[in-house]
């Protein structure tokens, strides 16, 4: 069941989707959309270590990217493009993932934390699956980004993919994880340019969060007592 109650029926709209989705990160904009947003990642995460999973892995793109090996998703045709990039594919929901306590020592949610129907649970279920102290690095495209407010549009105007979106502010992205248990510990900001503008340089990212960016990165650390250590504050942050 979703937040309202609703069943889920998650894997149709993505599967019909996943050819055009990934055709998309081929194009001009899609390109330096890709580059720009996994460079603000590996700001905060340069190396992976250790056994990773990216939920909501989609077609691989970014865990190719971050070197991450595994990934979840409940779209069989996304997970085919992401099996032909080597990645490791496991066929699931975020909301219900199919591995024990403790078995990651990190997890990507790239771009899937506005795609799932509860995001209390998903986030709740990637703590449980990580390690004391793991890492859950997360981005967002912030809603009241120029790229937030373009995607707001589309979703009103029908469209397949960003009309299952449910965009949220930085702010409230960090209140959840932290209902989940994490703590956040460093953030970076990225497409500090409007949509259809085309950056001139390389990636631009900056090392804090920036509400007016197109793209945010977020770290947190899963405490198993939040009251261990205090999270860093949101307004102003600047990465480590």
């Amino acid at each position: 069941m979703d937040e309202s109650g609703s069943p889920q029926h998650p894997r149709a709209p993505f599967d019909a989707l996943a050819d055009r989705y990934d055709e998309w990160y081929e194009s001009a904009e899609g390109l330096a959309v890709l580059r720009e947003e996994s460079a603000c990642l590996k700001a905060l995460s340069p190396k992976c270590h250790g056994r990773w999973l990216e939920v909501g892995v989609g077609t691989g793109r970014f865990a190719l990217e971050m070197g991450i090996a595994e990934g979840i998703d409940p779209s069989l045709k996304m997970l085919e493009h992401a099996a032909r990039r080597g990645v490791r594919t496991h066929t699931g929901a975020a909301e219900h993932l199919p591995f024990p306590d403790g078995s990651f020592d990190g997890v990507l949610m790239a771009l899937a934390l506005c795609f799932v129907r509860d995001s209390r649970q998903a986030l709740r279920e990637s703590a449980r699956v990580l390690r004391p102290s793991g890492t859950l690095l997360v981005g967002i495209v912030p809603a009241d980004s120029s790229w937030g407010r373009l995607y707001a549009q589309k979703a009103a105007e029908g469209h397949p993919a960003y009309s299952l979106t449910s965009l949220r502010t930085i702010s409230e992205t960090v209140a959840l994880a932290e209902g989940a248990g994490f703590v956040l510990r460093a953030s970076a900001s990225a497409l500090l340019w409007n949509p259809g503008d085309m950056p001139v340089s390389e990636a631009r990212i900056e090392r804090r969060t920036d509400e007016g960016a197109g793209f945010a990165a977020l770290r947190f650390e899963h405490l198993v007592n939040v009251n261990d250590s205090a999270p860093v504050s949101v307004e102003g942050r600047d990465g480590e």
